[in-house]
């Protein structure tokens, strides 16, 4: 049996997971990062991507929106803009999100703000596709 650790998973809106996890890959602002027991102490920004959960029950995938990320040897806390679970992501909300992210990439003030909104648009298209 793998070690576990305590994740926490919180948006501005509510406490989205907290229990025993055995891996979490966070997509980190300078690229993916997993995070197992025992890790570094860390701190990392995020940037929007798919967050992957691994429990002994099996793995869930969230989108997430820009955040913070932060691991010591016993817990990881995430503090995201927003997240939300793949399966939810289809249909009408999932065109709802590609809509909302084209409408900031075409309102980008400068590069960071268009790089982030390109980053969304671009993993939204993915998601698209998978559920088609």
């Amino acid at each position: 049996m793998a070690a576990t650790f305590n994740f926490e998973l919180v948006t501005p809106e509510r406490l989205v997971f907290s229990g025993e996890v055995q891996q979490v890959v966070v997509p980190g602002a300078e690229g993916d990062f997993a995070v197992l027991a025992g890790h570094s102490p860390f701190i990392s920004t995020m940037r929007p991507g798919i967050l992957e959960v691994s429990r002994a029950e099996g793995r869930q995938q969230l989108l997430v929106k820009k955040g913070v990320a932060e691991a010591d040897p016993e817990r990881l806390t995430v503090l995201a803009q927003t997240a939300v679970p793949l399966e939810e992501l289809q249909g009408a909300r999932l065109a709802e999100e590609l809509r909302a992210a084209e409408a900031q990439l075409a309102e980008a003030k400068d590069d960071q703000a268009r790089m982030t909104a390109e980053t969304l648009v671009d993993l939204l298209k993915r998601v698209q596709l998978k559920a088609a």
